[in-house]
């Protein structure tokens, strides 16, 4: 079916007091995986590329946005692709002409001062071409390259007031907001702050975004949808299900050399995780 944009996806999720998945997309098995999953679940998703994705392959964003819009258009799951925790300007301005609804512009690094400039900025650019943004505010933590952060640590989460106040001055169309989750959990073992996503919730016009979602128990994740999340990402469990079955295979087979077969059940384990997390956040 023809590509969903992200902003419908959120919407109507929101509308129904659920949450729709974001899933990571780093090569075409990742997409074909998501795909599957969201056809197994019969639930929608997003199909989200990063900015590290883009910088794995050469820097060049048209040869994965175009895998994953073909994957996405052949699918009979209502899919969208979005363009994640983009740092470059530049790389922000070539999500419309790939075929990318939405984006996420991650300045969460700059001052508070230089995040609300920077975004508002992005926010203006991506509004005049129809392209639905989401920002970060807050330390979630986790990523490549990033110094070990405790999601729990003084002055980590998000405000509500500071929330409120950055969405008014950037016009942002949904916000991340660091509640006890990190990027990168190879083990689902976050705790959320329930009480905080309420409050934020209630002070944020927006959605509300759940980063690091891959380290959060189903329970967790199915009470931050009632307390208020609306979309939910979820990339480091794909590859732990991906190079988890991968490993099994090459373990039985050492003598193996055709990929086909240790990347089709690496694919197949992806789907499955995928269809997991689906159920979770899609449930009545």
């Amino acid at each position: 079916m023809p590509l969903v944009s992200t902003g419908e996806l959120v919407g109507q999720a929101r509308s129904a007091g659920r949450a729709v998945a974001a899933f990571n997309v780093i090569s075409l098995e990742h997409a074909e995986a998501i795909a599957a999953g969201a056809e197994a679940a019969g639930a929608p998703a997003i199909l989200q590329v990063s900015e590290n994705a883009v910088r794995f392959h050469g820097g060049r964003l048209a040869p994965i946005a175009a895998a994953a819009a073909a994957v996405a258009r052949a699918s009979s799951a209502p899919l969208a692709l979005h363009l994640d925790h983009v740092v470059s300007v530049e790389l922000l301005r070539a999500a419309h002409p790939e075929g990318f609804s939405s984006v996420m512009f991650d300045a969460s690094k700059l001052s508070y001062e230089e995040n609300v400039a920077a975004t508002a900025d992005a926010v203006r650019w991506g509004h005049e071409r129809g392209i639905w943004v989401e920002a970060e505010l807050g330390e979630v933590g986790g990523k490549e390259g990033e110094a070990p952060l405790d999601a729990h640590a003084p002055g980590v989460r998000t405000d509500p007031a500071e929330a409120a106040a950055y969405v008014a001055d950037t016009g942002v169309d949904a916000l991340a907001v660091a509640v006890g989750s990190s990027h990168a959990m190879t083990e689902r073992t976050a705790a959320l702050d329930h009480e905080l996503i309420g409050r934020l919730r209630e002070a944020v016009p927006v959605p509300l975004v759940l980063h690091g979602s891959s380290g959060v128990p189903d329970e967790e994740i199915r009470a931050a949808v009632t307390a208020g999340m609306v979309k939910i990402n979820v990339g480091t469990a794909l590859n732990t299900a991906f190079t988890g079955a991968v490993r099994e295979v090459l373990a039985a087979q050492p003598a193996l050399v055709d990929p086909r077969k240790y990347v089709g059940p690496g694919r197949d384990a992806m789907a499955e995780t995928v269809a997991r997390f689906l159920a979770v956040v899609h449930a009545d």
